[in-house]
């Protein structure tokens, strides 16, 4: 008896496992440029949602811990490889990186979601930054990657805020999208969903200014409900 428990036992697993597998394939992959508090907790909630995600850094040999900790579905490596790897490509790193970014990927990057979660800030980032809150940052960084499909989201909350209501009981924590593209904030919908939060469209990239720093809605948990009861005042 035992050894039949035993056996079942590993059939199930491998079952579960096969189906994990499957499910992946049939799931657009990420790749994150930039693994630090907002990359790498946005890349954990997508790998146990079942996505395969890419980890890249300046220092690739420093994932590992980070990729060790999160089984088969979790690589790493250069931001170069994290693009090509993409389907969704998400921009985590500070916003005076993107400039350069811009240029580097920009063959990779051609006609692929960009997911840009970095916020632009004078005192770190200088005049790009400057310039990108004077026309709006989803207006400027759709500029820094004019090949590409460029949504403006989850910038507006705070990494630690993230993590720890992702999947809350209750009304979901709402996180404001911005987009012209269609297909591309369908595709960043349902990964906000698949992270354990509730997705609202804001409108097209000139209204990622209201979740900008300075925005009414930066650095605010709220529910959908309360969320476009602020955009409404």
């Amino acid at each position: 008896m035992l050894n039949i428990a035993k056996a079942f036992c590993l059939s199930c697993c491998f079952i579960l496992c096969a189906s994990a597998s499957v499910m992946a394939e049939t799931l657009p992959r990420i790749g994150i440029i930039g693994a630090g508090s907002m990359g790498g907790t946005l890349g954990r909630l997508w790998v146990k949602a079942g996505y395969p995600v890419f980890f890249s850094s300046r220092h690739p040999q420093e994932l590992q811990p980070l990729i060790a900790s999160l089984g088969p579905l979790a690589k790493g490596g250069t931001p170069q490889q994290a693009a090509e790897f993409g389907e969704v490509v998400v921009m985590a790193v500070p916003y005076g990186a993107l400039p350069a970014l811009g240029k580097t990927l920009k063959e990779a990057l051609k006609d692929k979601v960009v997911l840009d979660v970095a916020n632009p800030y004078p005192q770190r980032d200088g005049d790009v930054a400057t310039q990108a809150l004077q026309v709006g940052s989803g207006v400027y960084s759709a500029r820094l990657f004019p090949q590409a499909r460029v949504v403006r989201g989850f910038n507006s909350i705070a990494a630690s805020s993230l993590s720890s209501n992702a999947h809350r009981t209750g009304d979901a924590l709402a996180v404001p999208l911005a987009g012209d593209d269609r297909k591309a904030l369908d595709t960043v919908i349902q990964l906000t969903k698949a992270a354990g939060f509730a997705p609202v469209v804001v409108g097209d990239l000139s209204k990622a200014s209201l979740f900008e720093p300075g925005g009414v809605l930066f650095l605010q948990t709220m529910t959908v409900e309360k969320l476009k009861q602020t955009m409404s005042q």
